[in-house]
């Protein structure tokens, strides 16, 4: 077979499955198709994946339909109503991302994927005060103190939540509406860790604006839209390891937990550590320039820049850069994150992500070190806990089978 016959261009890879070029790029994605540098910029792609996607979907009910594609950037594995993602864009209950962050604060958004109504915000956030309030979470409250370690935020929210989940009884009420007010609770109590003490007034926005920036009343507006940016992300690793534990009937607080864990892996929530180091001992964009350029010759990549979702830009990072340039622009640390982003577009062609916009966001404000980490964690927890609510609803466990493949019984 020559090589143009291996090989099909984009437009006839595209007309041979019947689907758009965005359903294209999302195969390659997913791994379903390779995709090799051709001519110029131009990119090839392998004719005999075509032919077997098209076998795969006329084998639709075979029982054995590519188990282990699904399971690696493959198609989605459960029926979810929360978020979809589709040209481009995100969507929260059929909501654009950017509307909501313009027009609601977080704890609305958090009503709205836990209900399905963010009017409910008030009443839910209102009864998670009081019950901190009269509760003993005093103790629980305070970060960790360990001589000799250190703890990072996102570890003292690993801490905190096995210890405060003693001390709410109704954790174990698995229903939908004692879910949405466990959530409520859980979120309140973290923000209560990053930054302190929450008057019951504030909503957790103005929380880590008076605790992080207390001289720039704009960064509110800021931590607002990377809460809501960072809600939910349909099934990514840490929401699916989240969904497993509610799968088996743990409380919220323990599928908070379990999407902690994940979220701080190296290759999610934990690579925003990877695109901080971008900016670590640089202090113009010149010296930003030859830093990137230096990590290229020495074959190392540049962190936070593709998402394999979004070919044309991830627009979370778009929507959280846009609010920090609102008030941010005049800033020297936001003209290395101009930078960053003007030399990775004509260098490797790539665009933000959300976790490079997560860093610019924390470097940019001066954030304490693994705030952007934490703000994530923060955010994504909303997003667990409607999930956790659906898969109550389920009432299913999530139990993949393996695929032997090791030596056979002699």
């Amino acid at each position: 077979m020559s090589a143009k016959e291996r090989y099909l261009s984009a437009s006839e890879a595209a007309s041979a499955l019947g689907v758009s070029m965005q359903t294209l790029y999302a195969y390659v994605s997913r791994g379903l198709i390779r995709s090799e540098a051709g001519h110029g910029r131009q990119r090839r792609y392998r004719a005999d994946d075509v032919q077997r996607l098209l076998a795969r979907k006329e084998l639709r009910r075979s029982a054995d339909l590519s188990v282990e594609d699904a399971l690696y950037w493959g198609a989605p594995l459960l029926d979810s109503a929360l978020t979809l993602i589709e040209e481009g864009q995100v969507y929260y209950r059929g909501r654009k991302v950017a509307d909501l962050a313009a027009q609601h604060s977080f704890e609305e958004v958090a009503a709205l994927l836990w209900t399905g109504d963010p009017s409910q915000a008030q009443a839910l956030f209102q009864l998670a005060d009081e019950r901190i309030i009269n509760g003993r979470y005093e103790t629980i409250l305070l970060h960790l103190e360990v001589d000799g370690l250190d703890l990072l935020p996102l570890h003292s929210l690993q801490s905190m939540l096995p210890l405060a989940s003693l001390e709410d009884p109704s954790a174990y009420d698995l229903r939908a509406t004692t879910v949405a007010q466990s959530g409520a609770r859980i979120l309140r109590l973290m923000g209560h860790s990053l930054v302190g003490e929450i008057a019951a007034d504030r909503n957790l926005a103005d929380a880590l604006q008076q605790g992080w920036c207390p001289e720039d009343e704009s960064a509110a507006t800021i931590f607002n839209c990377a809460l809501i940016a960072c809600a939910d992300h349909e099934l990514n690793a840490s929401t699916f390891a989240a969904r497993v534990a509610a799968s088996t009937g743990a409380n919220p607080y323990a599928v908070v937990t379990a999407g902690l864990a994940a979220l701080g892996g190296v290759k999610h929530g934990g690579y925003t550590e990877r695109v901080e180091s971008l900016f670590q001992g640089v202090e113009s964009p010149a010296q930003l320039r030859e830093s990137l350029t230096q990590r290229l010759r020495r074959g190392e990549d540049i962190p936070g820049f593709g998402h394999h979702l979004y070919p044309q830009g991830d627009p979370r990072a778009v929507l959280i850069l846009e609010s920090l340039a609102r008030s941010q622009a005049d800033k020297p640390a936001f003209a290395l994150v101009q930078t960053a982003i003007e030399a990775a577009e004509q260098v490797i062609g790539e665009r933000p992500t959300l976790d490079f916009a997560l860093a610019a966001l924390a470097l940019t404000l001066g954030l304490p070190r693994g705030s952007a980490l934490a703000l994530f964690a923060l955010g994504r927890t909303a997003g667990w806990i409607g999930h956790a609510i659906e898969q109550y609803a389920a009432d299913r466990m999530i139990r993949p089978r393996a695929r032997y493949s090791g030596e056979l019984p002699h």
